[in-house]
């Protein structure tokens, strides 16, 4: 399991909070995470935002 998919299934919710609050354009639908689903949600959040999955990443482990 990667750092990143440790990082999201520890402590979801309150990530998503954090990232709900620096990009509000973000929805729901968009940070909905499902175990082994890592790709999907790095993949709808980098198409919303426009940045690399590197940047993205990078931005969650961060927070």
């Amino acid at each position: 399991m990667s750092v990143i998919a440790d990082k999201l299934k520890g402590n979801w919710n309150e990530l998503k909070g954090k990232i709900k609050q620096e990009y509000g354009e973000l929805t729901d639908d968009d940070l909905v995470y499902q175990e082994g689903q890592e790709d999907e949600l790095l993949g709808r959040i980098q198409q919303k935002l426009g940045k690399t999955k590197a940047e993205v990443i990078s931005w969650i482990n961060n927070l």
